[in-house]
């Protein structure tokens, strides 16, 4: 097996989850009442639609269909569901504004740590996101300079994962054969089974507690994938990968 050289992470719910508190105060904007604590009962049934929607090959990044099965759920106008005019206006919205205020902006706990060790320790590491465009801004917004020296933004390139065309590029920009990386995200079609059919390796990031969906038994090639529910299960991975750090 190749040895590991290189790390690239996915960032929306991999190092930083939806901010359920912002989104709650961005709809109480617009009139629709969705309180925090249930978007986030919601979010595991949103990321199922999401995940089906890139296996059925939606295209555009379905950023939409995530939002919109979140509102069904979570979303009332004076205790009434939002009708299908007013949900779809609703998610338009919310679209507009992403490039303005991000809603992707609540740092999972430990995972910046974990990249800045591997940065200090010389490890080279990218950003790898199906984003909108502004994923290097909305970086440098949090704070997190260390972490922008490779960024791969579907928003800007114009391809997504699981094309295998982000991959390699993310690969050609830090010197690394695929084969000699391991990618870390949440999405088991654009992350897990995208980096594996380029010949990456693969964590499949899962919180429990966020809408965690990893089933080892969905998985295409398990032998070259590792399953890990937090930050330090993932720096325990990365060591038995290889990585000193």
């Amino acid at each position: 097996m190749t040895a590991i050289r290189a790390v690239t992470f996915d960032f929306g719910q991999t190092l930083a989850s939806l901010d359920t508190a912002l989104l709650c105060r961005k709809l109480g904007r617009v009139g629709v009442e969705a309180p925090e604590e249930r978007l986030d009962a919601g979010l595991s049934a949103a990321w199922s639609a999401y995940d089906h929607a890139v296996r059925a090959g939606v295209g555009g990044h379905p950023w939409r269909v995530l939002m919109r099965a979140l509102l069904v759920s979570s979303a009332t106008i004076e205790g009434k569901a939002l009708d299908e005019v007013r949900l779809s206006e609703t998610v338009e919205w919310l679209w507009s504004e992403q490039p303005k205020e991000n809603l992707w902006r609540r740092p999972i706990p430990g995972m910046i740590e974990l990249c800045e060790d591997l940065v200090s320790a010389g490890v080279p590491l990218g950003i790898l996101s199906n984003s909108e465009g502004k994923l290097r801004e909305l970086i440098a917004e949090m704070g997190l300079s260390s972490l922008l020296t490779i960024v791969a933004d579907s928003g800007r390139l114009g391809i997504e994962k699981p094309d295998p065309r982000i991959f390699e590029w993310i690969a050609n920009e830090l010197a690394t054969d695929v084969t000699s990386i391991v990618h870390v995200g949440d999405s088991l079609e654009a992350d897990v089974e995208g980096a594996v059919a380029v010949g990456m390796r693969a964590i499949w990031f899962s919180q429990a507690g966020a809408g965690g969906r990893a089933d080892r038994s969905r998985l295409r090639r398990p032998e070259l994938v590792h399953i890990c529910a937090d930050a330090s299960e993932v720096r325990g991975a990365l060591h038995e990968l290889g990585l000193r750090f």
